[in-house]
């Protein structure tokens, strides 16, 4: 009963095999590989334009370094102010940008509110040195807190990015999720709603180790290539990524898995709803799931083998924990079994 991270989940067999196939003989180093374009093209396939993908070994790398790629003197990154990259990134967008900041914006729900943004981003004056300077807005989707943004909603920050001329960053750690969730394709959850760069995420759900970073238009990754080599994240055997991703993408593998992942999360959540030793504390829709059990409940759960994180309660719901209760998060993945979730209903009591 491991609910702690998708981030704990093995590697699907076919990604296994497609890793074990490329083991053998010989192939381009560095990107250049046969392999290597084949993917780059399904990439152009799956997002339906010409896009410039390239493969880090992170999700940390890979929103350092589209941060990186965007950078001005004194640059801001704004984000929510739980957001993955100021909470949990240990100062790597700053490290990687060479000192860059980031700036909170506030938003219920873990997600940026429009008019805050704007308000935040008035703050910065073009004529005030001091202040440094905006370089990009990122959204988290799913975000922090397991919610995702509606089409309406990127949109309206894609609107506010660009009116002061910045890049528009999605972290897509958990991408898929999302997408199956929302039941929009990969380019109406991206560029056709205004987002320039995203994070796309693989590891969590059913790599070995496999990120991307993706531009919308491949004229803005001309540097990009130096940026990720200087960031010592272009790989010499990129052709083990690159078969990652491929079987990952096949045939909708990826969207397979997350479909998996989310169905067991709705299981979890039904459970839940249906028991009265813990709640939901806020409602989610892809494979993350935030509970209120009372301490001694939360206890017993761990006593019987369930593994999982406390979680701090997000800013704007600081009492949503009695004094005797914990907040903790729950996460499936793709290996997640009806087994699992069912054991861990009936130590809770509802089954």
């Amino acid at each position: 009963m491991i609910f702690a991270s998708d981030n704990w989940s093995g590697a699907h067999p076919a990604i296994n095999e497609a890793m074990a196939r490329e083991s053998a003989g010989m192939a381009a180093a560095y990107g250049e590989s046969v392999l290597d374009k084949a993917v780059e093209k399904r990439f152009d396939e799956i997002f339906e334009r010409k896009v410039a993908v390239f493969f880090v070994g992170t999700g940390t790398a890979a929103n350092s370094l589209a941060f990186a790629a965007v950078n001005r003197p004194g640059g801001v990154v704004l984000c929510h102010r739980e957001a993955h990259v100021i909470e949990d990134e240990c100062g790597a967008p700053e490290f990687f940008t060479h000192g860059a900041r980031m700036a909170p914006v506030d938003g219920a729900n873990g997600k940026i509110d429009p008019d805050n943004l704007r308000r935040e981003l008035a703050r910065f004056k073009p004529d005030f040195v001091h202040a440094g300077q905006p370089m990009a807005v990122t959204i988290s989707q799913p975000g922090e807190a397991g919610t995702l943004y509606s089409a309406a909603e990127i949109e309206a920050i894609a609107a506010i990015t660009h009116e002061r001329g910045l890049a528009l960053h999605m972290d897509g750690a958990r991408f898929a999720n999302g997408l199956v969730a929302d039941g929009r394709s990969p380019a109406d959850m991206t560029w056709r709603h205004g987002v320039d760069i995203l994070s796309f995420g693989a590891t969590k759900n059913g790599c070995w180790c496999a990120e991307a970073v993706v531009f919308f238009d491949p004229a803005k990754a001309e540097q990009f290539r130096y940026i990720r080599k200087r960031g010592a994240q272009l790989f010499s055997k990129t052709r083990f990524v690159a078969a990652q991703f491929m079987a990952y993408l096949e045939n909708g593998r990826w969207l397979d898995m997350a479909a998996d992942a989310n169905r067991m999360a709705d299981r979890l959540r039904a459970g839940l709803d249906a028991s009265a030793a813990g709640r939901q504390a806020w409602p989610t829709r892809s494979n993350e799931i935030f509970a209120v059990f009372p301490r001694e409940t939360a206890e017993r759960l761990r006593a019987g083998g369930a593994v999982f994180y406390d979680w701090n309660a997000p800013h704007s719901m600081h009492n949503i924990t009695g004094p005797d209760e914990s907040l903790v998060r729950l996460v499936t993945s793709w290996s997640t079994s009806e087994a699992d979730v069912d054991q861990f209903l009936a130590l809770l009591g509802t089954l």
